[in-house]
């Protein structure tokens, strides 16, 4: 990747560990000065934010180091870990949220909230915060093709809707006095993060025990090494994920008779052309005479 655009997708990272840390701050505050459960699933779910915006980052700086001695294939699987502690940290601050709602709900509002307004005023400043770093975020994402900061993009506009959530929970709390709907939607809000962080630890240990790559990836990659002049077949496809990268070992057949050039050529041509349908891969091809032993 050039330098310009890997200039780019820091600052779109560090866009993003700024805005999180902004969140976080004004979040604390606004909990502390309404009491709202809402605003603390609100919370939490920036506080999520923040590290997940921070892993990005690392991966963005790791993705630009080479591999080295002790790393031959990169340092990709730093991101899968962090993943890994990450949801479990949400899967914790869910679980917390919901027993502190449930147990407002079945208390029929023995709490009530306070400073409504200057938490609608927070919440406010952060879909603001929010909608700037997505398209910010987007932009960098169409320039540089970055799948991370593209990820995290997609991340933070799912966020405005707890925000949102927050906003009307303390709106009806001041004009109606409807402390119960915080708690719905402070209910809404952690089964949405438990969602989430489901979903982020799945796909991180899974990338830790070496799964293959998503099967359209791998269909694709086949379309393209059967397509590819010059290669008679192919065999042994395996791939596997770590972090945002994608590791692919591939065989391809190719006529014996011919130069040692040509069939440098042809692997070459081959690799590229992968590469080119899927930036985030590492392709090694090996050569074997179009009537090897496939397991040669």
């Amino acid at each position: 990747m050039s330098p310009g655009k890997t200039r780019m997708n820091l600052s779109a990272g560090l866009a993003s560990v700024i805005v999180a840390l902004t969140l976080v701050a004004l979040k604390l505050w606004a909990l502390g000065a309404t009491q709202s459960l809402s605003v603390a699933a609100s919370l939490a779910d920036s506080a999520m934010d923040m590290m997940i915006s921070l892993g990005g980052l690392a991966a963005i700086v790791y993705a630009a180091k080479p591999a080295d001695e002790d790393h031959a294939f990169g340092h990709s699987s730093a991101e899968d870990l962090a993943a890994l502690g990450q949801s479990l940290f949400i899967l914790v601050s869910a679980g917390a949220i919901l027993w502190a709602a449930a147990t407002r709900l079945v208390r029929g509002g023995e709490s009530t909230l306070a400073a409504e307004r200057e938490g609608i005023v927070v919440m406010g400043i952060s879909i603001m915060l929010t909608l700037g770093l997505v398209i910010w975020q987007r932009r960098v994402a169409a320039r540089t093709g970055s799948r991370v900061v593209r990820a995290d993009s997609l991340h933070y506009l799912g966020d405005l809707l707890p925000n949102i959530g927050a906003i009307v929970a303390l709106w009806a709390s001041a004009q109606f006095g409807l402390t119960g709907l915080d708690s719905v939607v402070a209910i809404g809000a952690a089964l949405m993060l438990a969602v989430g962080a489901l979903g982020i630890g799945s796909g991180a240990w899974n990338a830790l025990m070496d799964r293959a790559a998503d099967p359209a990836i791998v269909a694709g990659i086949e379309e393209i090494a059967g397509k590819w002049p010059g290669v008679h077949g192919f065999h042994d496809l395996q791939t596997r994920t770590a972090g945002s990268r994608v590791f692919v070992n591939l065989h391809i057949e190719l006529d014996g008779t011919q130069t040692l050039t040509e069939a440098h050529d042809i692997g070459a041509g081959l690799r590229r052309a992968i590469i080119a349908a899927y930036p985030q891969a590492e392709v090694i091809i090996h050569k074997d005479p179009v009537h090897a032993d496939a397991r040669r």
